[in-house]
């Protein structure tokens, strides 16, 4: 287990991990891209802005100096959105310890998503900024920050292809709340964290248009059918998405009332363009840009068909009617399941 953890990020999931670890007894340090921000979350004492009502262990540190932040871990959580990873990891990368270059201090990504101009999924990008030699894990799965908060029950997968490592990672997680599992198939793991998010968006969509159960359940099988599809194509094992981090987060990020990523399709689907959808929130919508990296990107790229996903990308980025989009996604031609 590791005993000393600093975490790169400052939001719900940097948030709800910090208390973990320090009920843990872990020293835990976290940093955040905007000094003032990170200064004004220690002095109230909760990260009023991204996960507000829950009060902050005493002795989680704040560390906004960029030199600081990593001296001394034995473990490196990386807890920034997809899209702002490369801009931050670059910023740091002149003080990141050799220890952690060498590969001897890994690195734990929670992010999910795909970087749009690249399609690297997070651990990818971490080690095309920092280089080849450094250890990367995910850690993913139905993990909604609240719910976490709160303390109630959930499941998470730490998935590496050093397994050795996977445990280390697993038991310094690990807790009476949250029990932690492993996975070998980083390459799933991270597909499936990522493009999930899409198909939330759409179930979001359904319930904003107000299509009712039956087509939300159709949505969640047939959006995994196609996650499962690309993922393959891209060299993931089929397994992999019928577990937590496929199925399992498919299903808690297409119902819960708070997620992000459906809450912004629920308000497309009452008519709300995309960019007062995305004001509603402080929260960075991935699947957004995930959406795009799937469509224009792997999914070209790998000749595999997407419907539900290219349905969510007319209607975000080309403007087609939510009506128009589910009338032509039932009158695509016939064919077995």
């Amino acid at each position: 287990m590791f005993e000393h953890v600093s975490i790169i990020g400052d939001g719900a999931m940097a948030t709800v991990l910090a208390i973990l670890l320090c009920e843990k007894n872990v020293g835990v340090q976290m940093w955040g891209y905007d000094a003032t921000q990170l200064r004004e979350t220690a002095a109230a004492g909760e990260n009023v802005k991204f996960l507000p009502g829950y009060k902050l262990p005493k002795d989680l540190v704040f560390e906004p100096d960029d030199a600081r932040i990593m001296t001394g871990a034995d473990l490196i959580v990386s807890a920034v959105p997809c899209q702002f990873m490369r801009g931050v990891w670059s910023r740091l990368k002149k003080h990141v310890p050799k220890s952690v270059l060498d590969g001897n201090v890994p690195i734990v990504s929670v992010a999910k998503g795909i970087e749009n101009d690249t399609l690297l999924c997070p651990t990818q990008i971490i080690v095309d900024v920092l280089g080849d030699g450094i250890s990367c894990v995910a850690l993913s799965g139905p993990t909604i920050s609240d719910e976490l908060a709160r303390r109630l029950p959930a499941v998470a997968c730490v998935a590496c292809p050093d397994e050795d490592l996977a445990k280390k990672v697993q038991y310094t997680f690990n807790a009476p709340w949250l029990r932690v599992y492993t996975n070998t198939d980083i390459v799933g793991v991270e597909l499936a964290g990522a493009m999930k998010n899409i198909i939330a968006i759409a179930a979001g969509i359904v319930d904003g248009a107000g299509a009712g159960n039956n087509a939300k359940a159709a949505l969640l099988s047939r959006g995994l059918a196609e996650i499962t599809r690309l993922g393959v194509a891209c060299g993931a094992r089929p397994e992999t998405f019928a577990g937590l981090t496929g199925l399992g987060d498919l299903v808690t990020t297409c119902i819960s009332p708070t997620g992000r990523n459906r809450s912004f399709g629920e308000r497309i689907g009452k008519g709300q363009t995309l960019r007062e959808a995305q004001n509603a929130t402080e929260s960075v919508i991935e699947g957004i840009a995930t959406c795009e990296s799937v469509y224009k990107g792997l999914a070209a790229k790998y000749d595999v068909e997407i419907p539900i996903t290219q349905a969510v990308y007319e209607v975000l980025f080309e403007k087609k009617p939510v009506q128009v989009a589910i009338a032509d996604l039932m009158s695509r031609q016939l064919k077995a399941e």
